[in-house]
């Protein structure tokens, strides 16, 4: 009896003892969508479900491909680039959804972001290419279809229209931000806590954190004139960072750099800004908020930016000079 209520006791202290949390399961994916890769690591305890929401992310990918690509001619967007200067082009609530949230950003900016800056990325050869040096009289013709003012949204009829022939929206300025946060509601809604998603390198969500580090999903800010060089190292936790950067895309012409952020305003890349980096609450934000950034520089970013968003900036100085805001 002795050895038995020894047994007993025993059994009780295990019973008591905290359940071991389920091992958490690892999964990586991509896809070349959008003319971007779109990547994800998330983790999970049961893999069927990982998988189910990794279908479900980019699934939304292929359908926004549908929805926003101006390089299909069956696309939404480009429906509206077809006919808008010709008349009022009815579109989908979440179509205009996103083209009046641009032209809220073309607002705060002051012009500096710009949907309409298709005819601009043609003419400077960015536009299914690498860049070409155009003539002053080229870029003046182009520039005179760029003007955030000269596309009309009526959200009565829901439509969009253009105010002249030779408006062309570009989605390349917010498209892969958008699509990151699509991503992350469709991981959300197939239960996914821990994910981290990026679009080609340029925009990236942390949703919450990998179970190995609590403070976040570790990412880092490439150096703007070396890519094996880090510049800033930080944890995304339930944000979102989007970099613009002068070395995405570029030529060389005479001996001067040429990127492919342009300002809108003056019709020519903009100078002085090496890379850009936005935190904010979505990619959407990020995305849109790094152009005025770049294009408009240190001073204005510090007064305009919201408060709970952080901006880290690396100017084209004699050495690159790289810093946060604030």
């Amino acid at each position: 009896m002795l050895q038995l209520g020894v047994l007993l006791l025993f059994l009780g202290q295990a019973s008591s003892l905290p359940a071991q949390p389920p091992e958490l399961l690892r999964l990586e994916a991509s896809v070349d969508a959008m003319g971007s890769t779109y990547s994800v690591i998330l983790y999970g305890v049961e893999r069927a479900r990982l998988e189910s929401a990794v279908d479900s992310a980019f699934e939304e990918v292929r359908r926004l491909d549908r929805m926003l690509s101006n390089y299909r001619r069956d696309s939404e967007l480009s429906e509206v680039n077809r006919y808008a200067a010709e008349r009022p082009v009815k579109v989908t609530p979440e179509l205009f959804g996103l083209l009046s949230a641009c032209l809220e950003y073309s607002r705060r900016s002051e012009g500096a972001f710009d949907i309409s800056v298709g005819p601009l990325m043609k003419v400077w050869g960015f536009y299914k290419g690498s860049g070409r040096l155009p003539g002053k009289p080229e870029v003046a013709r182009a520039l005179g279809g760029v003007g955030y003012r000269k596309i009309l949204l009526d959200p009565d009829s829901r439509t969009v229209r253009f105010a002249q022939a030779g408006v062309e929206l570009d989605p390349g300025g917010i498209g892969k931000g958008y699509a990151v946060d699509r991503m992350v509601e469709a991981l959300k809604e197939n239960g996914i806590t821990s994910a981290l998603i990026s679009a080609g390198g340029s925009s990236i969500y942390g949703l919450g954190a990998p179970g190995s580090q609590p403070q976040g999903w570790e990412v880092k800010i490439r150096h703007p004139k070396d890519a094996r060089k880090t510049v800033q190292q930080l944890y995304l936790k339930d944000q979102s960072l989007s970099t613009s950067g002068s070395y995405e895309k570029f030529f060389v012409a005479d001996g001067k750099t040429y990127s492919h952020i342009m300002d809108p305003r003056t019709g020519f890349p903009a100078p002085g800004m090496l890379s850009v980096s936005v935190i904010a609450p979505r990619s959407l934000d990020s995305e849109a908020w790094a152009k005025p950034c770049f294009i408009l520089g240190r001073a204005w970013a510090a007064k305009h930016t919201p408060t709970n968003w952080r901006v880290f900036l690396c100017e084209d100085k004699t050495e690159t000079a790289c810093a946060w805001l604030q």
